[in-house]
């Protein structure tokens, strides 16, 4: 059985949107591994449509020598959840799983042998957690306080408890916070 592993770059106010503001505070090498091991541990990828639609262009293309990460998500299968898209022929090994339906997220979890990576995706994630479908939720906060943007939980954002499951602190002052749901 697949287990989801959430991933999100997010502020102190919890702005998740468009992470280039993560760039001045660059990508140490403990983030690096963290993140190696997440997407190690995962057999499939799941997005949503957004994310989908800009990782698709920026890692299609990519090779190993582009970035050691190139190979996991170009060769991995991809799942995209979206009530508008009909096809994701443009990102090989993608397919459409339609609408947002939580039976057919369970699904794929049953189906999936090993975990399934989840990155950026801010709508899903939020209906994932509220159906207590996230296994691990891991944070990367960074030390800055935006003031706007889209937040990871907006306000409205129904009561979702978890537990500190792991932290870590990397040298350039991001925070890895790694989250399970609260037994």
């Amino acid at each position: 059985m697949g287990r989801i592993a959430v991933h999100e770059f997010v502020s102190l106010d919890g702005v998740f949107e468009d992470p280039r503001w993560t760039a001045p505070y660059g990508f140490t090498e403990g983030m690096g591994r963290a993140i190696g091991e997440l997407t190690e541990a995962s057999s499939a990828i799941l997005l949503g449509r957004t994310t989908y639609q800009m990782f698709a262009p920026a890692w299609s293309e990519r090779t190993a020598e582009d970035d050691p990460g190139a190979p996991f998500f170009n060769d991995s299968p991809k799942y995209v959840v979206s009530s508008t898209m009909s096809s994701a022929d443009e990102w090989r090994n993608s397919t459409v799983l339609g609408a947002y339906d939580p039976e057919a997220v369970r699904k794929l979890k049953d189906e999936v042998d090993g975990g399934i990576y989840i990155s950026g995706s801010g709508t899903l994630v939020r209906a994932l957690l509220a159906e207590g479908l996230v296994d691990e939720l891991h944070l990367l906060v960074y030390p800055v306080v935006l003031g706007s943007g889209a937040k990871l939980f907006p306000d409205g954002t129904g009561r979702t408890p978890l537990t500190l499951a792991a932290h870590e602190v990397f040298e350039n002052g991001v925070l890895h916070l790694i989250y399970a749901p609260a037994s």
